[in-house]
């Protein structure tokens, strides 16, 4: 079970994704290569053994990083298990440095700030609560 985050390119002054007008294509995040530069940047640890899917692993957090294999990459689905706030800057990091917006998959908002991530604590919450505690 994981929180998923997607990356994609999302001008200012949206708020959700309902406010996209219907016809909204996002264009490119870049060259397959380029991405792939970019998270190696914004988190030098991140383990692109697998260049399609990297995987990022911190305390108590993990997150998996499906890039997919078209050339150019036209989004990025974060998904992010664990717990705590410890991954919230990663995400923010690695779209800063895609030049992207995380658009949170469970609420349908798009991320402002690590502040803003009702979704991660409603997430784990709801996760907490359904999975029993030796299924964890």
């Amino acid at each position: 079970m994981s929180w998923d985050v997607l990356l994609s390119v999302v001008p200012e002054g949206f708020g959700s994704i309902e406010e996209l007008p219907r016809d909204f294509r996002a264009p490119p995040i870049g060259p397959h290569g380029a991405v792939e530069d970019a998270l190696r940047r914004a988190v030098p640890a991140i383990d692109l053994a697998d260049v399609n899917w990297g995987v990022i692993d911190g305390p108590g957090w993990s997150v998996e990083v499906n890039i997919g294999r078209a050339d150019p990459v036209d989004s990025i689905m974060l998904h992010i298990r664990g717990g705590g706030d410890a991954a919230l800057p990663i995400v923010f990091q690695v779209a800063g440095e895609l030049g992207c917006r995380p658009l949170d998959m469970t609420t349908g908002e798009l991320l402002a700030s690590a502040d803003s991530a009702e979704g991660w604590w409603g997430f784990q919450e709801y996760r907490d609560g359904t999975v029993r505690e030796d299924d964890r």
